[in-house]
């Protein structure tokens, strides 16, 4: 009976002490985007995020990040735009079907506020960013908010176009269920 109880308390507190696992929600998570053309702000998303999330506010080096959205997906409510957008000159989606982002370092707290730094791929080119994030517990289940800003050259997307910026605003609101 006493080891039994003992197997029980390690357990839970294995189970405690180490980052949960998660993944993202498409129905609960929205991915936009906001970028100016033509002088006018316009944007879109991107639907059906993936991958896994590893997240323990008590201890960020066992948090992790490995999310991707299919790039197929992005809706700017034109379908000419997109199919435009899917091509060659912007996100190449045959070539090139998925957007993803790695994460390399977590930190920060609840009260302040999360930093996330990782690597982003986009179009077959791979650079460092970094963002603020929130973490919201809903239950057994976390929303995870943030934004960042880049430029769409480094990653050749829209070529030289005069009439649209080069950069743009990354919107987060990703739903995790507990796995």
């Amino acid at each position: 009976m006493k080891k039994g109880f003992i197997v029980i308390v390690a357990l839970l507190v294995f189970g405690i002490t180490y980052a949960q696992s998660y993944q993202p929600v498409e129905e609960k998570s929205t991915i936009k985007f906001s970028i100016k053309n033509f002088g006018v702000n316009t944007g879109g998303s991107f639907k059906g995020p993936q991958g896994a999330i590893n997240f323990d506010p008590s201890d960020l080096s066992k948090s992790s990040f490995d999310v991707s959205v299919p790039a197929e997906t992005i809706d700017t409510d034109n379908e000419s735009r997109d199919k435009h957008l899917k091509g060659e000159d912007y996100f190449s989606v045959q070539e090139f079907p998925v957007i993803s982002f790695k994460s390399d370092k977590i930190d920060g707290n609840a009260k302040k506020g999360y930093n996330v730094k990782g690597k982003l791929t986009m179009k077959g080119i791979t650079k460092d960013i970094s963002f603020p994030f929130t973490a919201v517990q809903q239950g057994n289940d976390w929303l995870f908010t943030g934004e960042f800003k880049l430029n769409r050259r480094d990653f050749n997307v829209g070529g030289n176009s005069a009439v649209l910026s080069d950069n743009l605003v990354v919107s987060l609101s990703v739903f995790a269920a507990k796995k």
